[in-house]
């Protein structure tokens, strides 16, 4: 085997899937949070939680003045269509204070290893996400603090095919609902979600709160227990 390895540690942050499916060789790890990013269901799957017919919605990670922007060239877009203004709304994020991405969690690569994960998480998140940089922030004595520089992160950018920006929550949700791919069903990615914040963070953003809502519409008389904890 040969060994090829970076001059400094090899670091991947996690905000989805890596959380519930952690990378391999890892050697440890650093629960922390990013600013001025959002944390949206806004990533086509064709390869996971949908199929290439019927795509699932998985989250990505998008730049705050990313997103501001793409959601008002969609705005203008709809306007010049004359599409009904009632319906302009929707095309808008209705929660547009949500800059900070919590319940986060940055892994440390065993250097050993380092280009055999890099390979398998290059094809893993291969449908449309970009490895970026990033710094990831913590709480030192109470403050807000850069504790790992230059993290790599696969984000879903906005001019990636796979990426269908801002829906409507009851279309997202509808879409969540019946999809199903390879890796199982969509709407378990979503509870999945909603678990990591309730434990990581005690709170639900509004955002994730309101998708689940949602969700849980579609099938009033379901008894799953990550539904039902939002009641509690």
């Amino acid at each position: 085997m040969v060994l090829v390895t970076s001059e400094r540690p090899y670091v991947v942050f996690g905000y989805g899937s890596l959380i519930f499916k952690p990378p391999p060789h890892v050697v440890s790890e650093t629960p922390g949070f990013l600013k001025g990013y959002v944390r949206r269901f806004a990533q086509k799957s064709h390869d996971h939680r949908g199929t290439p017919e019927n795509p699932g919605r998985v989250v990505t990670l998008i730049h705050k003045e990313d997103w501001e922007a793409f959601s008002g060239s969609v705005n203008i877009k709809q306007t010049l269509c004359s599409v009904e203004p009632a319906k302009l709304i929707y095309m808008q994020d209705p929660f547009p204070h949500d800059d900070v991405v919590w319940a986060s969690v940055a892994y440390t690569i065993d250097p050993l290893y380092e280009s055999e994960v890099r390979d398998y998480l290059d094809y893993r998140e291969k449908d449309g996400y970009t490895l970026e940089e990033l710094d990831v922030y913590g709480l030192v004595g109470g403050r807000e603090k850069v504790v790992i520089h230059r993290a790599f992160c696969y984000v879903g950018r906005n001019d990636n095919p796979s990426f269908i920006g801002s829906e409507p929550i009851d279309a997202l949700a509808e879409r969540i609902w019946h999809s199903v791919g390879p890796s199982g069903r969509n709407k378990v990615r979503l509870w999945n979600v909603l678990c990591l914040d309730q434990h990581l963070m005690a709170i639900v953003l509004d955002y994730l709160y309101e998708l689940v809502a949602a969700v849980r519409k579609l099938a009033p008389e379901s008894q799953d227990s990550h539904l039902y904890a939002l009641e509690m």
